[in-house]
């Protein structure tokens, strides 16, 4: 058979002109085609690099932190992303400070470019959201998607009014936005020289953050003498640190003999003390007499002769303790009721039926 026949057909059956239109139609399909799917000719995405920053958020109000979550994202231009990946709270204040790790993808070079600039220690960044807009500085850049954090045990000092102390308890929860942020592990209460205030101690577990080699609550290091703030549901205990961790905890005490003074009380008084009185539980009290010596005061009479003559006093007493004291040896000296004993200090007794005051003589182990 003729490729092409006398009438032009191919192969006797298609006229050549017509076959030349179809190929044509097809041709330009196949290339409508490949333009709108041809995925080789898609921008590529662009090149970008990863570091870790930690930033500083201050203080913010409870509505934010609780919007707050790691995986939150922000995209401050097409080469720039911060993603939120470790979230740290701690008490400052009447409000709640925030620490943030995030993941920073940006342009590579010499140096990381985030929006245009290097991710430097003080730069202020900002996180935005559909949710919420805060802004904080760097306070450090490298290492993992983590926050440099640990658990860190302290014993802190506050004097409470007498119901709220009742309210403090082993096992209570420090929460922030539903995340624990510390947990009371034990409390000592005692009397003071005021019956409607109590001195509390309370040995607390916090969730810690490090910066520059030191963990830090609150904004502040855990040094001695540094205040701190734990607000429970309940209560809030804002006192002093007086240990930190390492040193013995609440349940570590020692027996020492003190010997006490009350000079000048009414006899009435006087004989109202007797051994074997208790300041605290009866089955672990605090303090123990055993042992009250009294005698008459002395004072400077002059006779009707004109002379000068010490004698007794016809009413007041001079009361000689000795106890048995639970304290706590610490880095600054013996401590009884969360202050410092020794010659010359007074404490403050609540013996049930009588609350005394006396001056410490002497302390023996």
């Amino acid at each position: 058979m003729e490729l092409i026949d006398d009438d032009g057909n191919l192969f006797g059956v298609v006229n050549v002109i017509d076959a030349l239109v179809v190929l044509l139609v097809l041709a330009v399909g196949v290339a409508g085609v490949a333009l709108v799917f041809g995925g080789d000719d898609a921008a590529p995405e662009p090149e970008t690099n990863t570091t870790y920053a930690t930033l500083d958020m201050g203080t913010q109000p409870t509505y934010i932190v609780d919007a707050i979550n790691e995986g939150d994202t922000y995209e401050p231009d097409g080469s720039s992303t911060a993603t939120i990946t470790d979230v740290h709270l701690t008490p400052r204040d009447n409000e709640i400070g925030v620490t943030l790790r995030v993941a920073l993808d940006g342009e590579p070079g010499d140096t990381l470019t985030y929006a245009n600039a290097p991710p430097r220690l003080g730069r202020t960044l900002a996180i935005e959201t559909n949710q919420y807009e805060i802004e904080g500085q760097i306070r450090a850049v490298g290492g993992s998607d983590a926050l440099a954090t640990e658990n860190h045990r302290v014993i802190v000092r506050d004097t409470l009014d007498a119901e709220t102390a009742s309210a403090v308890t082993a096992g209570d929860e420090i929460r922030l936005a539903d995340r624990t942020v510390a947990t009371i592990d034990d409390v000592a209460t005692y009397t003071t020289n005021s019956s409607a205030q109590t001195r509390v101690l309370v040995e607390t577990t916090l969730a810690t953050h490090n910066e520059d080699g030191l963990p830090r609550f609150g904004g502040v290091p855990l040094q001695r003498g540094q205040s701190l703030t734990l607000p429970a549901d309940e209560y809030t205990i804002d006192g002093e640190i007086e240990r930190t961790s390492g040193e013995r905890g609440l349940s570590e005490t020692e027996t020492r003999t003190v010997t006490l003074r009350m000079p000048d009380v009414r006899e009435t008084t006087a004989d109202s003390i007797q051994p074997g009185m208790t300041d605290g539980p009866t089955d672990d009290p605090v303090a123990e007499l055993t042992d009250v010596e009294t005698e008459p005061s002395l004072i400077i009479a002059t006779g009707d002769d004109g002379s000068v003559n010490v004698v007794d006093h016809p009413v007041n007493r001079d009361v000689t303790i000795t106890a048995k004291f639970q304290v706590r040896d610490t880095a600054t000296g013996v401590q009884f009721k969360g202050e410092g004993l020794r010659g010359g200090t007074t404490v403050t007794l609540d013996l049930g039926s009588r609350i005394i005051e006396a001056e410490v003589v002497s302390v023996s182990g």
